[in-house]
Parts: C-alpha cells; sequence; structure tokens
C-alpha cells in the first residue's frame, strides 16, 4: 500500500509530493486537471508502462528532459520504496526497488499491485482482439511467473520470426527455398512457448467463465453473458482446464495441454509456412487469438448495447481483480477514476457491493465533483486537484 507518492515531470506535474493515508485517498477536481494522470502515475508502478497505451516520451512533462515517480510503502523505511525514471534523450527506463536497481523491468512488474477502474474499460468489449489479448496478458503475466516467461520468450521469437519473414517477401522468396531455415528456425520456440501461453489462457477462461457470467448478471444484466477463448481447439485435453473433479490444474494435466498445443502448432507452422512467406506475417498462434464476449448466442462487441458492454468490462475489472488478491494473498490498490459516471444507481451500487464481496484494501478515487463520490467512501480524506496541483 501507499504511503506516499513523489512524482517529477510526470505528465502535467512539475512535483508532486502527497501523503497517502492507510485507507486511502479521493481526487476532487474538473477533468483536464491532472487526477486520470496521477492515477495513471501509480498503476506505473505495477506494470512500467502506460495503462493507456501511449508511449513512455510522451508521459513526460512538455519541455522536460525526463520523468520520475516514486511510491514509499506502508510499513516500511523510507529507503524501501518503489521508483522508475525515464530519460527523454537516451530513452533509458531505470527501475529501483527496496534500493535496487533492477536488471530487467520484468523483475520489478508488480512491484506495486493494483488494478485500475473507468469509463473507458468498455473497450475491452468494444475494442478489437488485441484489447482483450492484452488484458489477458497483463492478468496473467502479473499472477503467474510461468506466464510472464512464456510472453517474453513468444514476444522475441515472433518478432525474429517476422523481420524473417519480411526479408524473405522483399526477395521474393518461394518456399522450399533457402529462406525456409531462416523462418523455421524460430518455430520451435514459438511453439514451445505459445503452448503455454495459450494453456494458461485456456485454463484461466475455463476456470472464470461462470464468474464472470455470475458477475455480469449480479451487476444488472438480465441476458446471459458469457466468455470463451477463441483459439485452437483440442477436445481430447482441453476439457482438463475445466475438469470440476480437479478444482486446481495440476502440473500434469498442464503438461498435457502444452504438449497437445505444442504439437499442434509446429504442425500449423509447417502447414501455413507458404502463405506466410507470401504475406510476410506470422499467421499462427496465440498472438492471433480472442476472448469472445457472447450476449446469448450473438457478439457482445457487436450486438451490445453501451449498457451491457459497460456492465461486461466491468466484470472483467473484478474478475482481474479477484485473481490478483488470490495470488497475493491481500488485496491490491484499487484505483477507481471516476467509474460510476455512467452507470444509473443500480449499477453503481451493485458495482460498489461486488467490490466489497471481492475485498478492497487501499483506495484511490478520482471524481469531478464532491457529490459524484459513493456512501462508501465518504470517509476517504479528500484533495482538491487544480491545473496539476493538490489542495
Amino acid at each position: 500500500m501507499l504511503r506516499r507518492l513523489v512524482l517529477r515531470d510526470f505528465r502535467n506535474f512539475e512535483t508532486l509530493n502527497v501523503e497517502i493515508p492507510e485507507a486511502g485517498l479521493v481526487i476532487v477536481g474538473e477533468n483536464g486537471h491532472g487526477k486520470t494522470n496521477l492515477l495513471e502515475a501509480i498503476s506505473y508502478l505495477g506494470l512500467f508502462r502506460s495503462v493507456r497505451g501511449s508511449r513512455d516520451v510522451d508521459a513526460i512533462r512538455f519541455g522536460a528532459p525526463a520523468f520520475h515517480v516514486r511510491a514509499e510503502l506502508i510499513g516500511t523505511q523510507m529507503s524501501e520504496s518503489v521508483s522508475v525514471g525515464y530519460e527523454r534523450a537516451t530513452k533509458r527506463k531505470k527501475a529501483v526497488v527496496y534500493g535496487v536497481e533492477q536488471p530487467k523491468l520484468s523483475t520489478a512488474l508488480g512491484a506495486l499491485p493494483s488494478v485500475c477502474f473507468s469509463p473507458v474499460d468498455v473497450a475491452l468489449v468494444a475494442g478489437g482482439p488485441a484489447e482483450r489479448r492484452h488484458f489477458l496478458d497483463v492478468t496473467l503475466a502479473l499472477t503467474d511467473a510461468r506466464y510472464l516467461r512464456a510472453l517474453q520468450h513468444y514476444r522475441a521469437a515472433l518478432r525474429q520470426r517476422n523481420a524473417a519473414l519480411r526479408t524473405a517477401q522483399r526477395a521474393g522468396a518461394r518456399p522450399g527455398g533457402a529462406h525456409d531455415a531462416h523462418v523455421a528456425i524460430w518455430e520451435p520456440t514459438l511453439a514451445q512457448h505459445g503452448a503455454t501461453l495459450v494453456a494458461l489462457r485456456r485454463t484461466w477462461c475455463d476456470r472464470q467463465s461462470e464468474r464472470f457470467s455470475g458477475l455480469c448478471e449480479a451487476i444488472g444484466e438480465r441476458l446471459r453473458v458469457s466468455m470463451r477463448y477463441d483459439g485452437i481447439e483440442l477436445p481430447s485435453v482441453a476439457s482438463v482446464a475445466n475438469n470440476p473433479s480437479t478444482p486446481d490444474i495440476t502440473r500434469e494435466n498442464a503438461s498435457a495441454l502444452q504438449r497437445a498445443y505444442r504439437s499442434t502448432y509446429t504442425a500449423m507452422f509447417e502447414q501455413q509456412r507458404a502463405n506466410e512467406l507470401r504475406r510476410g506475417i506470422t499467421l499462427v498462434g496465440p498472438h492471433r487469438d480472442n476472448l469472445q464476449l457472447m450476449l446469448g448466442t450473438r457478439d457482445l462487441r457487436t450486438f451490445g448495447s453501451n449498457g451491457q458492454q459497460r456492465t461486461a468490462a466491468i466484470a472483467l475489472r473484478l474478475l482481474e481483480l479477484a485473481t490478483r488478491r488470490e495470488a497475493l494473498d491481500e488485496p491490491p490498490l484499487l484505483l477507481l477514476d471516476d467509474p460510476f459516471a455512467e452507470l444509473d444507481a443500480k449499477r453503481a451500487a451493485r458495482m460498489l457491493a461486488l467490490l466489497k464481496e471481492v475485498g478492497v484494501g487501499q483506495v484511490i478515487l478520482a471524481v469531478p465533483r464532491d457529490e459524484d463520490i459513493p456512501a462508501a467512501f465518504t470517509r476517504l480524506e479528500r484533495r482538491a486537484m487544480v491545473d496539476g496541483v493538490l489542495q
């Protein structure tokens, strides 16, 4: 939990040094004054990248050479903090956790665990498959070391294979030629780590599917909302992940899934290589999959109303919160960026009840007006945000 947040030249903040009470804090201010930027800075210390998906250089205050974000933690010494800095000129990013500079950013991931709810979360449902793949990647990479390792290896091999495919395409390579070997060399790595990714993704989705539907119903959706992992199907082993007699997937079951997916991917790479040489891109793998969200028998993205899509987005964030809490054995920091702005009173009240049910620790709530603070959070201390300054 946060004891103090210190910012320098991050977004519209020249400097900011604020003490955070143990229960949390409410930030009140009009739009455009920095409330969301403050929440972004906090979440940056968990992902070490912008939750908005923007470039690091865009987070530097205009005209400044670098930004720096630091969090001191409750119950620790002053030197035990989490910080990150990024320089415009060198494009170098440095993370320091408990006084130790991290050799890789990946070793610092999750240093300050947080989950953020915001009206823009509707993009998780209304956006394309990449939005939902990113949601799965963040949720699982921050709670499962196997997933994080596999994701790093898979992305590195995918970049190399795509580069080899583009080179072959520009050279007018034909299947069976010399360029085949330069492409094929990356396929064992992609198959191995892609199999781990898809097995863990599908296992999570199968385990959370009923919970997701129940959350949507509890928030107020009358039609059944469901989710399923949309990727290669392996009927002979996929049921292992959703077997009610094995509530905790064993290493043997996970290995069976991964072996099956690895074998399938190996064959698919071989089958698709000629087509990929022509197109210059890898067409097979978990980077092409989707988290399918359904409203009854129809695609929620296409046929759902704005309210139905928002309900599903809130349910996904609640699943993320529950997954993080279970992995940490304590609640992560809860960041609420005016999350009730476009919800009717009943759905907002149900969302608050579900947050309480999942379990809430420290809360940072940002709202435009005092009257937008829900009764459950009126006990929290308040600060006014005006032009990047807390008053």
